[in-house]
């Protein structure tokens, strides 16, 4: 059996020192694990009415929009401030060190849509309850959120699931 989680590439003090970065570029290298991820993430929400596949940057592009493909769905890209070519409308979230913001166009969720959330990890949640709160904004119904990693020990899981929205991770890594 495939092990997604053993095609996870660990980088040791990256981007400083004391981070153990999870990097999925060798899973996304691996054809038979990035499609058992693909999978994975789809097959978890069958029966699921789902209008749009929404993708946080820049990783969550790559497997939102994979996930949107499977699904027959729209892709919503979901960026930092500033790179949308059309109007938008953002959300601002809390860093360790200042403020940061997601923005998606105007017109990427029509009211009542229902709209999957992914990304790649869930850390500590403040990017996707930012992407939640965005999408909610536009009207959209968020029906859960899909990660291919979760942090526990950083709380995201916990953070997203007290919003009332389901959330699927395909592995865990302790510690942060």
């Amino acid at each position: 059996m495939l092990d997604i989680k053993s095609r996870i590439r660990t980088i040791p003090d990256h981007p400083h020192k004391g981070i153990m970065f999870r990097d999925i570029t060798t899973l996304l290298l691996d054809p038979r694990g990035f499609r058992k991820a693909v999978d994975e993430l789809v097959q978890a929400h069958a029966g699921v009415r789902i209008d749009k596949v929404a993708g946080i940057e820049a990783r969550g592009f790559i497997l939102g929009g994979a996930v949107a493909h499977q699904l027959s769905t729209g892709f919503v890209p979901i960026r930092k401030k500033g790179k949308l070519p059309h109007r938008t409308i953002g959300e601002d979230y809390e860093l360790e060190y200042g403020v940061d913001r997601v923005e998606m166009h105007v017109d990427a969720v029509g009211p009542g849509e229902n709209v999957l959330l992914v990304d790649d990890l869930i850390a500590t949640g403040g990017t996707a309850e930012a992407a939640i709160r965005l999408i909610r904004k536009a009207g959209g119904n968020v029906v859960g959120c899909s990660f291919v990693i979760d942090l526990p020990d950083l709380g995201g899981r916990r953070r997203i699931e007290a919003l009332g929205i389901k959330v699927l991770t395909l592995c865990a890594f302790e510690g942060a």
